[in-house]
């Protein structure tokens, strides 16, 4: 990182460097404030992910087929080095079974979407959840806790102020705002593949990142409370990612496109993209 310096005049005893004087303002702003920013952030990147509607050529009706498979890549890379894993990290920290809060809450996602469906068909007979909606509800939760990690990085400024901890806080926020413009992508592409237009493709894309400024506020509020929750939080999304997946992206992606290997390479495509992002950048 390149330090900006801004020297003195020769009466002045004192030299500040720039990037001091930036940290020294930013920790006078409230912690939930810089939250709720962090929160804009991540929005914003994966708002600029589902833009990619508006460039992508039409009548690639092969192309959009494989981003079936490349949104099911990076949901599946997603589910693990964005959320199992913090989640069984985060357990350690206060279980002798790590694995126990993460396995439960893996498995009560994919419950959770399993019986939401079956309730939908059950008061609207034969109309249970769309793909449409799975891949937004899913993504969405995934968001949640993605948006609760920013907040309880800013949060923990109110406990432990000081310029190593925004750094980190600042890192975390960088980390998953890069992750959010292939999730972006990945929700609004396959969209616009199902004939729901460009323009509404974007809006139901970026929507799916909405919930991160809220959940980053609502972190940095409780951050005592919901660190304790992570972990579960963080599993249950990865749950609920996986079922989409396997049940309605893969299947699709293989059926419709006529070329199995194509939707095939393009998943493994999206997985190895959010695997080097999520390492990288985690």
């Amino acid at each position: 990182m390149r330090i900006l310096a801004i020297h003195p005049s020769s009466d002045e005893g004192i030299g500040y460097s720039g990037v001091d004087y930036s940290m020294s303002l930013f920790l006078q702003i409230p912690p939930g404030l810089l939250a709720l920013l962090g929160g804009l952030v991540t929005w914003s990147v994966t708002a600029l992910g589902a833009a990619a509607v508006f460039f992508f050529p039409q009548g690639r009706e092969r192309l959009l087929t494989g981003m079936l498979g490349f949104a099911a890549g990076v949901m599946l890379a997603a589910s693990y080095w964005s959320l199992l894993a913090p989640a069984i990290e985060l357990a350690g920290e206060t279980s002798p079974r790590p694995w126990l809060p993460a396995a439960l809450g893996f498995l009560s996602g994919g419950v959770f979407l399993w019986a939401t469906d079956r309730l939908l068909r059950r008061l609207r007979p034969g109309k249970g959840l769309s793909r449409t909606g799975l891949l937004i509800f899913s993504i969405t939760l995934h968001n949640i806790p993605e948006g609760l990690a920013v907040g309880v990085a800013f949060g923990a400024l109110g406990a432990e102020p000081g310029p190593e901890r925004l750094l980190a806080a600042a890192a975390v926020t960088l980390g998953i705002a890069i992750q959010n413009y292939p999730e972006g992508a990945a929700v609004a592409l396959p969209l616009l593949r199902e004939g729901k237009g460009r323009f509404r493709s974007f809006f139901l894309g970026q929507a799916s990142g909405l919930v991160e400024p809220a959940a980053a506020l609502l972190g940095a509020l409780l951050v005592s409370l919901v660190r304790s929750l992570l972990p579960w939080a963080l599993s249950f999304a990865a749950g609920a990612m996986v079922l989409v997946a396997a049940r309605e992206l893969i299947p699709e992606s293989r059926v419709e496109g006529g070329d199995a290997y194509f939707s095939t390479m393009a998943l493994m495509a999206g997985f190895a993209l959010m695997m080097v992002l999520d390492v990288a950048f985690g």
